[in-house]
């Protein structure tokens, strides 16, 4: 069997066997072109895939920023609440006479007439 025998077959020329080889060509081109629009497809939605979740992840960042900023704006409503509440006091008080003149004797060291006002130093 060392001995290769070449076989030579030739080729037949007949309709039939024209037809199916034009029948293979436009399989062939078929396949071609349903694979390039498969390929087309692919990238199309791999490419709106990456655009919706980088879309996604920076919402999502921006969601967590607003977040925090709210909390961080909700604490300075808080204390600024706080604040109006003791303004709205001190205003309060500071239609009292009483709590004026108290305040003069206090902070400025008036006094009514024949009244002395003795400052004692603070012992520390």
């Amino acid at each position: 069997m060392g001995i290769e025998k070449k076989k030579k077959v030739a080729k037949l020329e007949s309709q039939y066997v024209m037809q199916q080889e034009r029948n293979q060509e436009a399989l062939n081109r078929r396949k071609k072109g349903l694979m390039r629009r498969l390929t087309i497809f692919v990238v199309l939605i791999v490419s709106s895939s990456i655009f919706m979740l980088s879309t996604l992840f920076s919402q999502s960042g921006a969601i967590e920023e607003k977040a925090k900023e709210q909390e961080v704006l909700a604490d300075q409503l808080k204390k600024l609440k706080k604040e109006e509440k003791i303004l709205n006091e001190e205003i309060v008080k500071l239609n009292d006479d009483e709590y004026i003149a108290k305040i003069a004797r206090r902070d400025y060291f008036l006094s009514n007439e024949n009244e002395i006002i003795f400052n004692i130093p603070d012992e520390n």
